[in-house]
């Protein structure tokens, strides 16, 4: 993958430029899929954002929402858009596999191919781009690519409000360890244009449902169990429990992170039973790698602190796997 420095060219020129993130996308995806596409239009280009599938509710009110395509009600338009580029850019996935959908339409087509991301082990698909674990999220990748490009002055309250989502949630609203002096460099750039942050606070965080409110609380009284001999808590959530709460898109969204609330609790995880396969969310604090424990045990990977999996093994027995695993390797 040669650096995105060297893609530059291929911009100079307006051209059909197809983005697309991963499936299930959350605020860095949104966010950076978003603030990359207000920025090339800015820069008069035919930019077409498609997300794998529907995005959560509690970020439809994100600047572009509406001019993006969700290829799972409308697959027709996305192929078309894909077929059509002149460019693909991918952000915050560096695996084919991680768009579903779209993972067959990625590798066939033949147009040059730009990653911006900041997880482990990309894989060797693109012509062009960045891959920086250490960055706090894709979103702030994406500011630093508009840098790289000389277009600081560019950056307006559009490209703001989705480049400031993005590194607000991957960073745990600035709790994370991740959190570099970038990252605060960053803000501060954008809010000395005008970036009022406090709406976004409130889109993202205090926009709940009551149905999503009283799921917290039956998962925090029913589902959650915690392992004090392995510094350990586990939320488990089959597809009745989603149900019966009536759970939408993003409802699960954070879950994971509570366990890590509890004094003494290094490693959390949440175990979601959904229609064709089970997924893993990991989380820990201090010098836990959850990403290669997710790469080693459940077909995943992600970041040191923060990773994901899947498993076609049924939800009750990968439960007992977990808590197989968990006495084996004693995360401290």
């Amino acid at each position: 993958m040669r650096p995105i420095q060297d893609a530059i060219p291929l911009l100079q020129a307006p051209k059909k430029i197809f983005i697309t993130t991963h499936h299930k996308p959350d605020g860095d995806a949104i966010g950076s899929m978003l603030g990359l596409y207000h920025y090339l239009v800015k820069k008069g280009h035919n930019v077409t954002a498609v997300s794998p599938g529907e995005i959560p509710d509690f970020l439809e009110w994100m600047p572009g929402v509406a001019h993006m395509l969700n290829y799972e009600a409308q697959p027709k338009e996305a192929t078309e858009a894909i077929k059509d580029a002149d460019l693909i850019f991918c952000v915050d996935f560096n695996d084919y596999s991680r768009t579903k959908h779209l993972e067959q339409l990625l590798a066939d087509a033949m147009q040059p191919k730009i990653l911006i991301d900041h997880h482990l082990f990309p894989k060797p698909y693109w012509d062009f781009g960045m891959s920086i674990p250490e960055k706090s999220s894709t979103c702030e990748m994406v500011y630093d690519f508009i840098n790289i490009c000389g277009d600081n002055a560019l950056i307006d309250l559009d490209m703001a409000a989705c480049l400031y989502t993005g590194v607000m949630t991957d960073t745990g609203s600035f709790k994370f360890p991740i959190t570099t002096a970038s990252v605060h460099t960053m803000v501060a750039d954008l809010k000395s244009r005008g970036l009022d942050h406090t709406p976004i606070h409130e889109a993202v965080y205090d926009s709940w449902s009551e149905d999503r409110m009283r799921f917290l609380g039956y998962v925090l009284i029913e589902k959650m169990e915690v392992f004090r001999k392995y510094n350990s808590a586990l939320i488990a959530l089959s597809r009745k429990d989603l149900n019966l709460f009536k759970t939408q898109n993003g409802d699960t969204e954070g879950l994971v992170n509570y366990p890590l609330s509890i004094s003494g609790i290094r490693f959390a995880t949440l175990i979601t039973e959904r229609t064709d396969e089970v997924k893993l969310s990991f989380r820990s604090k201090g010098d836990f790698d959850v990403s290669s424990f997710a790469r080693e045990y459940f077909d995943g990977g992600g970041h040191f602190n923060a990773s994901g999996g899947r498993t076609k093994t049924s939800f009750i027995d990968t439960i007992a796997y977990f808590k197989k695993i968990l006495s084996d390797i004693h995360p401290r």
